[in-house]
């Protein structure tokens, strides 16, 4: 029992020390992207690494996302001949949800893993440590361009994906399925408000911050050299799928329930 309660308090305390951790890069984050020299050439290129880099693997999962949605729902809708709700399900559902979601987690699966195990090397071979004997802050130098560039660009794969998603829905609505393109067209953009939009948006900037700060997090307090960095970048991974689907869970509630 007692070892019980010191293996539960060990837990309790790593976890406290792990959020506090987050929070304060966090907040050196904010701090440092005000300080100059901003460092342009560095956010661009991580901007086109983040954004241009993740086009196609973002077109095939939401094309194919919203193809799957479209058949999914065709099978119930048939049944009660409602087929031509099927444009507005989809059009909804990868607007408020699958969009954000799914982008957020490819981006994090590609490039918060890589953003980890950049660091992590750099860690590990002391070259952090070398850019603070060079005055450099290694917050301003390595995780601020990085933070600047997917906040950037994961609200515009978020959009692209959206638009995406609902063209794989209109393919299989309007070869597959037999809807007529206006009809479709109307069902689509009908029931779509700013606030589904707006709220898709929000949740991907959060995401965004999310993937950023989980990845600089453990990139730079990776140790014991490759298997060290491994380690660092599987619970980047794994922690930022779980706090994106809580986050998106706490967000849908606030915006759909509570206004």
């Amino acid at each position: 029992m007692k070892d019980q309660l010191k293996g539960l308090g060990t837990k309790i305390i790593s976890f406290i020390e792990y959020m506090g951790g987050t929070t304060v890069l966090f907040a050196k984050t904010l701090f440092w992207m005000f300080i100059p020299p901003i460092k342009k050439k560095k956010i661009f290129a991580q901007m086109y690494s983040i954004g241009v880099l993740s086009l196609p693997i973002v077109s095939l999962i939401s094309l194919f996302t919203g193809m799957v949605l479209a058949l999914q729902s065709a099978y119930q809708m048939q049944q009660i001949s409602a087929e031509m709700y099927i444009a507005s399900l989809v059009a909804l559902s990868v607007t408020r949800e699958l969009g954000p979601v799914l982008t957020a987690l490819i981006v994090a699966g590609r490039v918060g893993a890589s953003i980890t195990a950049e660091l992590g090397t750099m860690k590990v071979t002391e070259q952090v440590d070398a850019l603070e004997t060079l005055a450099t802050n290694p917050i301003q130098y390595l995780v601020v361009p990085r933070f600047v560039a997917i906040v950037v660009m994961l609200p515009i794969l978020t959009i692209y994906a959206d638009f995406i998603g609902i063209l794989g829905g209109y393919i299989i609505g309007t070869h597959k399925l037999h809807i007529a393109h206006d009809m479709y067209m109307q069902m689509t953009y009908d029931p779509l408000v700013m606030k589904d939009f707006f709220t898709g948006l929000l949740k991907s900037l959060v995401f965004a911050m999310i993937i950023c700060n989980i990845a600089c997090y453990e990139g730079l307090r990776a140790e014991g050299g490759a298997e060290g960095v491994g380690k660092a970048t599987t619970l980047s991974v794994v922690t930022s799928f779980i706090l994106i689907i809580a986050a998106d869970c706490l967000f849908t509630a606030l915006f759909y329930f509570a206004f």
